[in-house]
């Protein structure tokens, strides 16, 4: 019998604990002697594959609805360091791509320019944003700064401009009533050599 499940294994290309023989026709298996015979058996249905046995992964998939919500994660479940769990490596991966991708986005739709760009990128390079926010919050934070400077380097030089306009404008008079009054000491000049 033994080399009966062994032929009908390699036939099945499966392990003979698979392999089951009909208890009401043994005489009739018994006699089988060549893989031909088995074949038949096989076709006549006394020799049998038997079904897979489930494996069922319904308390799995339970158990992994379960976990998303957080429960079964406490202290007394995990085995790995917390750096195992979750490499701070892929945290900071994660976290700058983020930043940078944000960094790329305003410097395409001009919300920051070329040197603001730069200056913030080797910023989070250096781990100084935590996240998205603070990042932004910084960026406007800049922007006014940078809107308030301009603003009063541009009031400045108004300032100048016009102190120096009101200036010349001052000189002018100043050296036309120098005219002027040269002219009428030339006329008084004039009247005392007649």
């Amino acid at each position: 019998m033994r080399n009966i499940k062994r032929l009908a294994a390699s036939e099945f290309k499966c392990g003979k604990n698979k392999i089951w023989l009909d208890p009401n026709e043994i005489n009739e298996i018994s006699n089988a002697n060549s893989r031909q015979n088995i074949r038949r058996l096989i076709k006549n249905g006394l020799i049998i594959r038997k079904p897979q046995a489930v494996h069922s992964r319904d308390r799995v998939r339970k158990n992994m609805i379960a976990r998303r919500k957080g429960r079964h994660t406490g202290h007394g479940k995990r085995k790995g360091t917390a750096n195992a769990r979750m490499p701070l490596k892929i945290i900071w991966i994660r976290r700058t791509r983020v930043l940078r991708r944000l960094l790329k986005r305003y410097r395409d739709d001009k919300k920051i320019d070329k040197h603001l760009y730069h200056t913030l990128y080797l910023k989070c390079k250096g781990n100084v944003f935590k996240n998205k926010r603070v990042l932004m919050e910084h960026i406007h934070k800049k922007k006014a700064e940078n809107a308030r400077t301009k603003m009063l380097t541009d009031q400045a030089e108004a300032r100048r401009n016009k102190v120096k306009e009101a200036r010349k404008r001052r000189d002018e008079r100043q050296t036309t009533k120098r005219q002027e009054v040269l002219k009428v000491y030339a006329k008084e000049d004039e009247v005392e050599q007649k």
